[in-house]
Protein backbone atom coordinates (compact mmCIF):
# COMPACT_ATOMS: atom_id res chain seq x y z
CA UNK A 1 0.00 0.00 0.00
CA UNK A 2 1.45 3.34 -1.02
CA UNK A 3 2.06 5.94 1.66
CA UNK A 4 -0.35 8.91 1.37
CA UNK A 5 1.32 12.01 -0.06
CA UNK A 6 2.08 14.56 2.66
CA UNK A 7 0.02 17.70 2.20
CA UNK A 8 2.18 20.71 1.34
CA UNK A 9 1.92 23.39 3.99
CA UNK A 10 1.98 26.98 2.75
CA UNK A 11 3.85 28.29 5.81
CA UNK A 12 6.66 25.74 5.40
CA UNK A 13 6.97 26.54 1.70
CA UNK A 14 7.36 30.25 2.41
CA UNK A 15 9.97 29.56 5.13
CA UNK A 16 11.89 27.26 2.73
CA UNK A 17 12.02 30.03 0.13
CA UNK A 18 13.13 32.64 2.66
CA UNK A 19 9.92 34.66 2.29
CA UNK A 20 8.80 34.07 5.89
CA UNK A 21 10.84 33.69 9.09
CA UNK A 22 10.19 30.91 11.64
CA UNK A 23 9.15 33.55 14.18
CA UNK A 24 6.57 34.91 11.76
CA UNK A 25 5.27 31.39 11.06
CA UNK A 26 4.82 30.75 14.81
CA UNK A 27 2.88 34.03 15.17
CA UNK A 28 0.62 33.07 12.24
CA UNK A 29 -0.05 29.56 13.63
CA UNK A 30 -0.86 30.98 17.10
CA UNK A 31 -3.24 33.54 15.56
CA UNK A 32 -4.85 30.86 13.39
CA UNK A 33 -5.84 28.86 16.47
CA UNK A 34 -7.48 31.98 17.92
CA UNK A 35 -9.21 33.29 14.79
CA UNK A 36 -9.81 30.12 12.74
CA UNK A 37 -9.24 31.83 9.36
CA UNK A 38 -7.19 30.55 6.38
CA UNK A 39 -3.45 30.79 7.02
CA UNK A 40 -2.79 32.68 3.75
CA UNK A 41 -5.27 35.42 4.64
CA UNK A 42 -3.69 35.77 8.11
CA UNK A 43 -0.18 36.20 6.67
CA UNK A 44 -1.45 38.99 4.43
CA UNK A 45 -3.41 40.79 7.19
CA UNK A 46 -0.36 40.67 9.51
CA UNK A 47 1.75 42.19 6.73
CA UNK A 48 4.27 39.32 6.58
CA UNK A 49 3.75 38.62 2.85
CA UNK A 50 1.60 40.04 0.06
CA UNK A 51 -1.27 38.18 -1.60
CA UNK A 52 0.73 38.20 -4.85
CA UNK A 53 3.58 36.28 -3.14
CA UNK A 54 1.17 33.61 -1.81
CA UNK A 55 -0.46 33.30 -5.23
CA UNK A 56 2.87 32.89 -7.03
CA UNK A 57 4.33 30.42 -4.48
CA UNK A 58 1.23 28.22 -4.67
CA UNK A 59 1.26 28.41 -8.47
CA UNK A 60 4.95 27.37 -8.64
CA UNK A 61 4.41 24.50 -6.21
CA UNK A 62 1.55 22.93 -8.12
CA UNK A 63 2.92 23.78 -11.56
CA UNK A 64 0.07 26.15 -12.45
CA UNK A 65 -0.05 29.57 -14.07
CA UNK A 66 -0.95 32.57 -11.94
CA UNK A 67 -2.59 35.80 -13.05
CA UNK A 68 -2.61 39.38 -11.76
CA UNK A 69 -6.17 40.55 -12.41
CA UNK A 70 -5.13 44.20 -12.17
CA UNK A 71 -3.60 43.86 -15.62
CA UNK A 72 -6.34 41.79 -17.31
CA UNK A 73 -8.95 43.11 -19.73
CA UNK A 74 -12.00 40.89 -19.20
CA UNK A 75 -13.78 39.31 -22.18
CA UNK A 76 -17.52 40.15 -22.18
CA UNK A 77 -18.31 36.85 -23.93
CA UNK A 78 -16.62 34.92 -21.12
CA UNK A 79 -18.63 36.85 -18.49
CA UNK A 80 -21.87 35.99 -20.27
CA UNK A 81 -21.13 32.24 -19.99
CA UNK A 82 -20.85 32.16 -16.18
CA UNK A 83 -23.79 33.38 -14.05
CA UNK A 84 -22.86 36.04 -11.47
CA UNK A 85 -24.36 34.06 -8.59
CA UNK A 86 -22.18 31.02 -9.46
CA UNK A 87 -19.05 33.20 -9.79
CA UNK A 88 -19.66 34.87 -6.40
CA UNK A 89 -20.49 31.68 -4.52
CA UNK A 90 -17.46 29.77 -5.84
CA UNK A 91 -15.04 32.71 -6.18
CA UNK A 92 -14.25 32.12 -9.84
CA UNK A 93 -13.92 34.80 -12.51
CA UNK A 94 -14.21 34.13 -16.25
CA UNK A 95 -11.38 35.99 -18.00
CA UNK A 96 -11.42 34.96 -21.66
CA UNK A 97 -13.23 32.71 -24.12
CA UNK A 98 -11.74 31.41 -27.36
CA UNK A 99 -14.48 30.71 -29.94
CA UNK A 100 -12.29 28.48 -32.09
CA UNK A 101 -10.93 26.15 -29.41
CA UNK A 102 -13.94 26.65 -27.09
CA UNK A 103 -11.64 27.14 -24.11
CA UNK A 104 -12.94 29.24 -21.21
CA UNK A 105 -10.17 30.67 -18.99
CA UNK A 106 -11.08 31.07 -15.32
CA UNK A 107 -9.30 32.82 -12.46
CA UNK A 108 -9.76 30.92 -9.18
CA UNK A 109 -8.29 30.81 -5.68
CA UNK A 110 -7.88 27.00 -5.85
CA UNK A 111 -7.29 25.11 -9.12
CA UNK A 112 -8.14 21.75 -7.53
CA UNK A 113 -11.85 22.47 -6.98
CA UNK A 114 -12.96 19.57 -9.16
CA UNK A 115 -16.61 19.65 -8.01
CA UNK A 116 -16.99 23.36 -8.84
CA UNK A 117 -15.42 22.87 -12.27
CA UNK A 118 -17.67 19.86 -12.96
CA UNK A 119 -20.72 21.91 -11.95
CA UNK A 120 -19.70 24.66 -14.35
CA UNK A 121 -19.14 22.16 -17.19
CA UNK A 122 -22.64 20.80 -16.55
CA UNK A 123 -24.10 24.35 -16.54
CA UNK A 124 -22.40 25.03 -19.88
CA UNK A 125 -23.68 21.74 -21.33
CA UNK A 126 -20.21 20.16 -21.54
CA UNK A 127 -19.44 22.01 -24.75
CA UNK A 128 -16.65 24.14 -23.29
CA UNK A 129 -13.17 23.19 -22.08
CA UNK A 130 -12.03 24.91 -18.86
CA UNK A 131 -8.57 26.33 -18.19
CA UNK A 132 -7.76 27.58 -14.68
CA UNK A 133 -5.29 30.18 -13.40
CA UNK A 134 -4.52 31.10 -9.80
CA UNK A 135 -5.49 34.58 -8.58
CA UNK A 136 -5.80 36.27 -5.20
CA UNK A 137 -9.14 36.18 -3.38
CA UNK A 138 -9.34 39.98 -3.00
CA UNK A 139 -8.72 40.53 -6.73
CA UNK A 140 -11.36 37.96 -7.74
CA UNK A 141 -14.00 39.50 -5.45
CA UNK A 142 -13.17 43.01 -6.63
CA UNK A 143 -13.28 41.94 -10.29
CA UNK A 144 -16.63 40.16 -9.91
CA UNK A 145 -18.05 43.37 -8.42
CA UNK A 146 -16.48 45.53 -11.08
CA UNK A 147 -17.41 43.50 -14.12
CA UNK A 148 -20.80 42.08 -13.19
CA UNK A 149 -22.22 45.51 -12.21
CA UNK A 150 -22.90 46.86 -8.75
CA UNK A 151 -25.18 49.88 -8.92
CA UNK A 152 -28.49 48.01 -8.66
CA UNK A 153 -28.42 47.66 -4.90
CA UNK A 154 -28.36 51.46 -4.41
CA UNK A 155 -31.37 51.84 -6.72
CA UNK A 156 -33.14 48.97 -4.97
CA UNK A 157 -32.67 50.53 -1.53
CA UNK A 158 -33.88 53.96 -2.72
CA UNK A 159 -36.96 52.35 -4.25
CA UNK A 160 -37.55 50.44 -1.02
CA UNK A 161 -37.43 53.65 1.05
CA UNK A 162 -39.72 55.51 -1.37
CA UNK A 163 -42.32 52.78 -1.99
CA UNK A 164 -42.08 50.71 1.15
CA UNK A 165 -41.37 47.65 -1.02
CA UNK A 166 -38.51 45.43 0.09
CA UNK A 167 -35.68 44.53 -2.26
CA UNK A 168 -35.18 40.95 -1.05
CA UNK A 169 -31.96 40.51 -3.00
CA UNK A 170 -30.19 43.26 -1.06
CA UNK A 171 -31.66 41.93 2.20
CA UNK A 172 -29.80 38.64 1.70
CA UNK A 173 -26.46 40.46 2.07
CA UNK A 174 -26.61 40.35 5.88
CA UNK A 175 -29.00 40.22 8.77
CA UNK A 176 -29.49 42.54 11.74
CA UNK A 177 -28.77 46.12 10.84
CA UNK A 178 -29.57 45.44 7.18
CA UNK A 179 -33.25 45.74 8.09
CA UNK A 180 -32.54 49.51 8.29
CA UNK A 181 -32.62 50.84 4.69
CA UNK A 182 -30.54 53.96 5.54
CA UNK A 183 -27.78 51.79 7.02
CA UNK A 184 -27.74 49.75 3.81
CA UNK A 185 -27.91 52.88 1.65
CA UNK A 186 -24.78 54.42 3.24
CA UNK A 187 -22.93 51.09 3.00
CA UNK A 188 -23.96 50.66 -0.64
CA UNK A 189 -22.83 54.22 -1.50
CA UNK A 190 -19.41 53.65 0.12
CA UNK A 191 -19.00 50.34 -1.73
CA UNK A 192 -20.18 51.95 -4.97
CA UNK A 193 -17.62 54.78 -4.59
CA UNK A 194 -14.75 52.33 -3.97
CA UNK A 195 -15.77 50.19 -6.97
CA UNK A 196 -15.79 53.25 -9.23
CA UNK A 197 -12.32 54.24 -8.02
CA UNK A 198 -13.46 57.47 -6.31
CA UNK A 199 -10.92 59.32 -4.15
CA UNK A 200 -13.54 61.43 -2.32
CA UNK A 201 -17.28 61.24 -1.60
CA UNK A 202 -19.17 64.53 -1.13
CA UNK A 203 -22.57 64.73 0.60
CA UNK A 204 -23.75 68.29 -0.15
CA UNK A 205 -27.11 69.51 1.24
CA UNK A 206 -28.90 72.22 -0.77
CA UNK A 207 -32.17 74.03 0.05
CA UNK A 208 -34.48 71.20 -1.09
CA UNK A 209 -32.22 68.26 -1.98
CA UNK A 210 -29.01 66.39 -1.18
CA UNK A 211 -26.33 66.16 -3.88
CA UNK A 212 -23.90 63.21 -3.78
CA UNK A 213 -20.71 63.64 -5.80
CA UNK A 214 -17.65 61.42 -6.29
CA UNK A 215 -14.21 62.68 -7.27
CA UNK A 216 -13.05 60.18 -9.89
CA UNK A 217 -9.66 60.63 -11.58
CA UNK A 218 -9.43 64.11 -10.05
CA UNK A 219 -12.77 65.37 -11.44
CA UNK A 220 -15.99 65.73 -9.42
CA UNK A 221 -19.15 64.24 -10.91
CA UNK A 222 -22.70 64.13 -9.55
CA UNK A 223 -23.81 60.55 -8.90
CA UNK A 224 -27.16 61.08 -7.12
CA UNK A 225 -29.56 63.80 -6.14
CA UNK A 226 -31.84 62.75 -3.26
CA UNK A 227 -34.69 64.54 -1.52
CA UNK A 228 -33.66 66.53 1.56
CA UNK A 229 -35.63 64.14 3.82
CA UNK A 230 -32.92 61.49 3.33
CA UNK A 231 -30.14 63.68 4.70
CA UNK A 232 -30.69 63.59 8.53
CA UNK A 233 -30.66 59.77 8.54
CA UNK A 234 -27.62 59.52 6.25
CA UNK A 235 -25.70 62.17 8.25
CA UNK A 236 -26.37 60.41 11.58
CA UNK A 237 -25.32 57.05 10.10
CA UNK A 238 -22.02 58.47 8.75
CA UNK A 239 -21.30 60.13 12.11
CA UNK A 240 -22.02 56.93 14.07
CA UNK A 241 -19.73 54.92 11.76
CA UNK A 242 -16.88 57.44 12.11
CA UNK A 243 -17.16 57.88 15.88
CA UNK A 244 -18.39 61.50 15.86
CA UNK A 245 -20.76 63.27 18.23
CA UNK A 246 -24.20 63.03 16.56
CA UNK A 247 -25.62 65.83 18.71
CA UNK A 248 -23.01 68.36 17.52
CA UNK A 249 -24.15 69.99 14.27
CA UNK A 250 -22.74 73.52 14.57
CA UNK A 251 -19.00 72.79 14.81
CA UNK A 252 -16.71 70.97 12.34
CA UNK A 253 -15.77 67.40 13.27
CA UNK A 254 -13.28 64.77 12.02
CA UNK A 255 -13.53 61.00 12.14
CA UNK A 256 -12.42 57.77 10.51
CA UNK A 257 -14.17 54.63 9.20
CA UNK A 258 -12.47 51.30 8.44
CA UNK A 259 -14.33 48.81 6.26
CA UNK A 260 -13.54 45.65 4.35
CA UNK A 261 -14.63 46.13 0.76
CA UNK A 262 -13.91 43.66 -2.04
CA UNK A 263 -11.91 41.52 0.37
CA UNK A 264 -9.46 44.24 1.39
CA UNK A 265 -9.40 46.93 4.11
CA UNK A 266 -10.46 50.42 3.04
CA UNK A 267 -10.28 53.47 5.33
CA UNK A 268 -12.40 56.60 4.99
CA UNK A 269 -11.32 59.90 6.54
CA UNK A 270 -14.49 61.82 7.36
CA UNK A 271 -14.90 65.58 7.76
CA UNK A 272 -18.05 67.60 8.55
CA UNK A 273 -18.51 71.32 7.92
CA UNK A 274 -21.63 73.31 8.98
CA UNK A 275 -23.23 75.22 6.04
CA UNK A 276 -26.42 77.29 5.68
CA UNK A 277 -28.39 74.22 4.50
CA UNK A 278 -27.01 71.75 7.05
CA UNK A 279 -23.81 69.79 7.55
CA UNK A 280 -21.63 69.14 4.52
CA UNK A 281 -19.81 65.79 4.83
CA UNK A 282 -16.79 64.74 2.77
CA UNK A 283 -15.18 61.29 2.97
CA UNK A 284 -11.64 60.78 1.67
CA UNK A 285 -11.24 57.19 0.41
CA UNK A 286 -7.92 55.71 1.53
CA UNK A 287 -7.38 52.54 -0.46
CA UNK A 288 -3.99 51.15 0.50
CA UNK A 289 -3.81 48.57 -2.29
CA UNK A 290 -4.33 51.17 -5.01
CA UNK A 291 -2.35 53.96 -3.44
CA UNK A 292 0.88 52.28 -2.40
CA UNK A 293 2.22 50.82 -5.61
CA UNK A 294 5.71 49.71 -6.58
CA UNK A 295 7.90 51.77 -8.90
CA UNK A 296 7.43 49.07 -11.56
CA UNK A 297 3.68 49.75 -11.65
CA UNK A 298 3.96 53.56 -11.82
CA UNK A 299 4.28 53.51 -15.64
CA UNK A 300 7.42 55.64 -15.57
CA UNK A 301 9.85 55.87 -18.45
CA UNK A 302 13.16 54.00 -18.05
CA UNK A 303 15.13 57.23 -17.59
CA UNK A 304 12.78 58.52 -14.83
CA UNK A 305 12.92 55.16 -13.04
CA UNK A 306 16.74 55.12 -13.21
CA UNK A 307 16.90 58.64 -11.74
CA UNK A 308 14.59 57.66 -8.84
CA UNK A 309 16.64 54.53 -8.05
CA UNK A 310 19.84 56.60 -8.21
CA UNK A 311 18.39 59.05 -5.66
CA UNK A 312 17.23 56.22 -3.36
CA UNK A 313 20.78 54.80 -3.40
CA UNK A 314 22.13 57.96 -1.69
CA UNK A 315 22.64 57.09 2.02
CA UNK A 316 21.78 60.53 3.43
CA UNK A 317 20.14 63.78 2.39
CA UNK A 318 16.67 65.17 1.67
CA UNK A 319 14.43 64.02 -1.16
CA UNK A 320 11.65 66.55 -1.86
CA UNK A 321 8.39 65.92 -3.73
CA UNK A 322 6.57 69.09 -4.81
CA UNK A 323 3.25 69.87 -6.44
CA UNK A 324 -0.18 71.33 -5.69
CA UNK A 325 -2.76 69.68 -3.39
CA UNK A 326 -4.09 66.44 -4.87
CA UNK A 327 -1.14 65.84 -7.20
CA UNK A 328 -0.24 62.49 -5.58
CA UNK A 329 2.80 63.64 -3.55
CA UNK A 330 2.06 61.33 -0.59
CA UNK A 331 1.41 58.38 -2.92
CA UNK A 332 4.78 58.90 -4.64
CA UNK A 333 6.58 59.16 -1.28
CA UNK A 334 5.01 55.92 -0.07
CA UNK A 335 5.85 54.17 -3.34
CA UNK A 336 9.49 55.26 -2.91
CA UNK A 337 9.49 54.13 0.73
CA UNK A 338 7.97 50.76 -0.28
CA UNK A 339 11.05 50.31 -2.50
CA UNK A 340 13.39 50.47 0.53
CA UNK A 341 11.07 49.10 3.26
CA UNK A 342 12.50 45.87 4.68
CA UNK A 343 13.76 44.44 7.96
CA UNK A 344 17.21 46.02 7.65
CA UNK A 345 16.02 49.65 7.95
CA UNK A 346 14.02 51.60 10.51
CA UNK A 347 11.58 53.91 8.71
CA UNK A 348 9.80 56.49 10.88
CA UNK A 349 7.11 58.86 9.61
CA UNK A 350 5.47 62.03 10.86
CA UNK A 351 2.23 62.86 9.06
CA UNK A 352 -0.86 65.06 9.35
CA UNK A 353 -2.62 62.62 9.69
CA UNK A 354 -1.36 59.08 8.89
CA UNK A 355 -3.35 58.08 5.79
CA UNK A 356 -2.05 54.60 4.99
CA UNK A 357 -0.94 52.32 7.84
CA UNK A 358 2.02 50.28 6.53
CA UNK A 359 3.59 47.30 8.24
CA UNK A 360 7.20 47.76 9.52
CA UNK A 361 7.01 51.58 9.34
CA UNK A 362 6.72 53.46 12.63
CA UNK A 363 4.03 56.03 11.80
CA UNK A 364 3.05 59.01 13.93
CA UNK A 365 0.19 61.49 13.45
CA UNK A 366 0.66 65.16 14.25
CA UNK A 367 -1.29 66.00 17.40
CA UNK A 368 -1.41 69.67 18.41
CA UNK A 369 -3.15 68.95 21.73
CA UNK A 370 -0.28 66.64 22.77
CA UNK A 371 2.35 69.22 21.67
CA UNK A 372 3.43 66.97 18.81
CA UNK A 373 3.96 69.10 15.71
CA UNK A 374 6.41 68.53 12.89
CA UNK A 375 9.48 70.19 14.44
CA UNK A 376 9.08 68.54 17.87
CA UNK A 377 8.19 65.27 16.17
CA UNK A 378 11.41 65.21 14.12
CA UNK A 379 13.39 66.03 17.27
CA UNK A 380 11.93 63.04 19.16
CA UNK A 381 12.16 60.70 16.14
CA UNK A 382 15.91 61.43 15.95
CA UNK A 383 16.25 59.70 19.35
CA UNK A 384 14.53 56.55 17.98
CA UNK A 385 17.51 55.34 15.90
CA UNK A 386 15.89 55.89 12.48
CA UNK A 387 17.50 55.22 9.10
CA UNK A 388 14.82 56.95 7.02
CA UNK A 389 12.49 59.74 8.17
CA UNK A 390 9.35 60.85 6.33
CA UNK A 391 8.22 64.37 7.28
CA UNK A 392 4.72 64.87 5.84
CA UNK A 393 5.26 68.49 4.84
CA UNK A 394 7.81 71.27 5.34
CA UNK A 395 5.67 74.32 6.20
CA UNK A 396 7.83 76.55 8.36
CA UNK A 397 11.41 77.44 9.30
CA UNK A 398 11.56 75.20 12.38
CA UNK A 399 10.38 72.06 10.55
CA UNK A 400 12.72 72.73 7.60
CA UNK A 401 15.65 73.31 9.97
CA UNK A 402 14.98 70.02 11.80
CA UNK A 403 14.62 68.11 8.49
CA UNK A 404 17.97 69.45 7.24
CA UNK A 405 19.59 68.71 10.61
CA UNK A 406 18.39 65.09 10.30
CA UNK A 407 19.84 64.90 6.77
CA UNK A 408 23.17 66.35 7.94
CA UNK A 409 23.46 63.73 10.70
CA UNK A 410 23.37 60.81 8.26
CA UNK A 411 19.67 60.13 7.67
CA UNK A 412 17.61 59.86 4.52
CA UNK A 413 14.72 62.34 4.79
CA UNK A 414 11.65 62.29 2.54
CA UNK A 415 9.29 65.27 2.52
CA UNK A 416 6.83 67.36 0.48
CA UNK A 417 6.83 71.07 -0.32
CA UNK A 418 4.25 73.31 -1.99
CA UNK A 419 5.91 74.71 -5.11
CA UNK A 420 4.98 74.60 -8.80
CA UNK A 421 8.23 73.15 -10.16
CA UNK A 422 11.34 71.26 -9.09
CA UNK A 423 13.55 74.36 -9.46
CA UNK A 424 11.00 76.36 -7.46
CA UNK A 425 11.97 74.36 -4.34
CA UNK A 426 15.15 76.43 -3.82
CA UNK A 427 13.55 79.91 -3.61
CA UNK A 428 10.76 78.40 -1.44
CA UNK A 429 13.29 76.95 1.05
CA UNK A 430 15.17 80.25 0.97
CA UNK A 431 11.90 82.02 1.77
CA UNK A 432 11.31 79.63 4.72
CA UNK A 433 14.77 80.58 6.02
CA UNK A 434 17.19 77.82 4.96
CA UNK A 435 20.59 79.29 3.93
CA UNK A 436 21.83 78.32 0.42
CA UNK A 437 25.04 76.77 1.75
CA UNK A 438 22.95 74.39 3.94
CA UNK A 439 20.79 73.41 0.92
CA UNK A 440 23.87 72.66 -1.19
CA UNK A 441 25.08 69.13 -0.58
CA UNK A 442 22.12 68.08 1.56
CA UNK A 443 19.37 67.79 -1.06
CA UNK A 444 19.39 64.44 -2.92
CA UNK A 445 16.87 65.56 -5.52
CA UNK A 446 13.54 67.23 -6.20
CA UNK A 447 10.52 65.65 -7.91
CA UNK A 448 7.72 67.90 -9.20
CA UNK A 449 4.61 66.09 -10.32
CA UNK A 450 1.04 66.38 -11.61
CA UNK A 451 -1.63 63.73 -12.07
CA UNK A 452 -3.24 63.48 -15.52
CA UNK A 453 -6.10 61.26 -16.66
CA UNK A 454 -5.26 58.34 -18.95
CA UNK A 455 -7.22 57.93 -22.22
CA UNK A 456 -9.48 54.88 -22.26
CA UNK A 457 -7.67 52.25 -24.33
CA UNK A 458 -10.98 50.93 -25.70
CA UNK A 459 -12.31 54.12 -27.28
CA UNK A 460 -9.50 56.69 -27.74
CA UNK A 461 -9.58 58.07 -31.28
CA UNK A 462 -6.61 59.13 -33.43
CA UNK A 463 -6.74 62.45 -35.31
CA UNK A 464 -4.37 64.72 -37.23
CA UNK A 465 -3.15 67.61 -35.03
CA UNK A 466 -4.05 71.19 -35.99
CA UNK A 467 -1.41 73.79 -36.84
CA UNK A 468 -1.72 75.34 -33.36
CA UNK A 469 -1.28 71.91 -31.71
CA UNK A 470 1.79 71.23 -33.90
CA UNK A 471 3.34 74.49 -32.66
CA UNK A 472 2.75 73.42 -29.05
CA UNK A 473 4.22 69.95 -29.61
CA UNK A 474 7.27 71.47 -31.39
CA UNK A 475 8.37 68.16 -32.98
CA UNK A 476 6.38 66.92 -36.03
CA UNK A 477 3.81 64.18 -35.29
CA UNK A 478 1.29 62.54 -37.60
CA UNK A 479 -1.44 61.77 -35.08
CA UNK A 480 -2.64 62.52 -31.55
CA UNK A 481 -5.49 60.90 -29.61
CA UNK A 482 -8.72 62.37 -28.24
CA UNK A 483 -11.27 61.01 -25.71
CA UNK A 484 -14.53 59.53 -27.06
CA UNK A 485 -16.37 57.65 -24.29
CA UNK A 486 -17.64 54.05 -24.10
CA UNK A 487 -19.07 51.53 -21.63
CA UNK A 488 -15.59 50.71 -20.27
CA UNK A 489 -14.97 54.30 -19.08
CA UNK A 490 -18.60 55.22 -18.26
CA UNK A 491 -18.71 57.53 -21.28
CA UNK A 492 -15.87 59.76 -19.98
CA UNK A 493 -13.15 58.88 -22.46
CA UNK A 494 -10.61 58.53 -19.62
CA UNK A 495 -9.90 55.70 -17.22
CA UNK A 496 -7.40 56.01 -14.37
CA UNK A 497 -4.62 58.55 -13.80
CA UNK A 498 -0.87 58.57 -14.14
CA UNK A 499 1.85 60.79 -12.70
CA UNK A 500 3.85 63.15 -14.91
CA UNK A 501 7.14 63.99 -13.19
CA UNK A 502 10.11 66.28 -13.67
CA UNK A 503 13.05 64.87 -11.72
CA UNK A 504 16.02 67.02 -10.72
CA UNK A 505 18.96 64.93 -9.50
CA UNK A 506 21.42 67.08 -7.55
CA UNK A 507 25.15 66.95 -8.30
CA UNK A 508 28.26 69.01 -7.50
CA UNK A 509 27.71 71.71 -10.12
CA UNK A 510 24.02 72.31 -9.31
CA UNK A 511 24.92 72.37 -5.57
CA UNK A 512 27.52 75.06 -6.32
CA UNK A 513 24.96 77.15 -8.26
CA UNK A 514 22.46 76.84 -5.37
CA UNK A 515 25.17 77.82 -2.82
CA UNK A 516 25.92 81.06 -4.69
CA UNK A 517 22.22 81.90 -5.23
CA UNK A 518 22.27 81.48 -9.01
CA UNK A 519 19.26 82.74 -10.97
CA UNK A 520 16.44 80.40 -12.00
CA UNK A 521 17.63 80.62 -15.63
CA UNK A 522 21.19 79.55 -14.73
CA UNK A 523 19.89 76.62 -12.68
CA UNK A 524 17.53 75.55 -15.46
CA UNK A 525 20.27 75.70 -18.13
CA UNK A 526 22.67 73.65 -15.98
CA UNK A 527 19.96 71.09 -15.11
CA UNK A 528 18.87 70.62 -18.75
CA UNK A 529 22.51 70.09 -19.73
CA UNK A 530 22.50 67.18 -17.25
CA UNK A 531 19.43 65.48 -18.70
CA UNK A 532 16.70 67.27 -16.73
CA UNK A 533 13.38 67.34 -18.65
CA UNK A 534 10.91 70.07 -17.64
CA UNK A 535 7.34 69.09 -16.71
CA UNK A 536 5.90 70.45 -19.98
CA UNK A 537 8.27 68.23 -22.02
CA UNK A 538 7.46 65.14 -19.91
CA UNK A 539 3.73 65.86 -20.30
CA UNK A 540 4.03 66.33 -24.05
CA UNK A 541 5.84 62.97 -24.34
CA UNK A 542 2.72 61.38 -22.75
CA UNK A 543 0.52 63.10 -25.36
CA UNK A 544 2.70 61.91 -28.25
CA UNK A 545 2.75 58.28 -27.06
CA UNK A 546 -1.07 58.30 -26.78
CA UNK A 547 -1.26 57.95 -22.98
CA UNK A 548 -3.34 61.12 -22.59
CA UNK A 549 -4.77 64.02 -24.60
CA UNK A 550 -3.48 67.54 -25.18
CA UNK A 551 -6.63 69.00 -23.56
CA UNK A 552 -6.03 66.97 -20.38
CA UNK A 553 -2.36 68.01 -20.18
CA UNK A 554 -3.25 71.70 -20.64
CA UNK A 555 -5.61 71.40 -17.62
CA UNK A 556 -2.77 70.73 -15.19
CA UNK A 557 0.55 71.66 -16.84
CA UNK A 558 1.68 75.10 -18.06
CA UNK A 559 2.44 74.78 -21.79
CA UNK A 560 2.71 78.50 -22.58
CA UNK A 561 6.50 78.47 -23.00
CA UNK A 562 6.51 75.72 -25.63
CA UNK A 563 5.66 77.64 -28.83
CA UNK A 564 8.46 77.34 -31.38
Amino acid sequence: MTEPRRKLRLGELLVQQGLLSLDQLRIVLTEQKRQNVPIGRLMVSLGFVSEDVIRDVMAQTIGQESVDLAHVVIDAEALALVPEEFARRNRVLPIAYDNETRVLTLATTDVFRVVVLDQLRATLGGRVELRTMLATEAQIEESIDRFYGFELSVDGILEEIETGEIDYQSLQAAEGEYTQPVVRLVGALLVDAVKRGASDIHFEPEYAFLRIRYRIDGVLETIRSLHKTYWPGIAVRVKVMSGMNIAETRAPQDGRVSMNISGRPIDFRVSTQPTIHGENIVLRVLDREKSIISLDRMNLGSSAREKLLLMLARPEGILIVTGPTGSGKTTTLYSLLAQVNDETVNIMTLEDPVEYPVTMMRQTSINESAKMEFANGVRSIMRQDPDIILVGEVRDHETAEMAFRAAMTGHQVFTTLHTNSALGAFPRLLDIGIPPDIMAGNIIGVIAQRLVRVLCMHCKQPYAPTLEEQRLIVQPVEKLYRPVGCSHCNGKGYRGRTAVMEILVMDGEIDELVARRATARELRTAAIARGFRPLADEAMARVIDGTTSLVEIARSVDLTGRHN
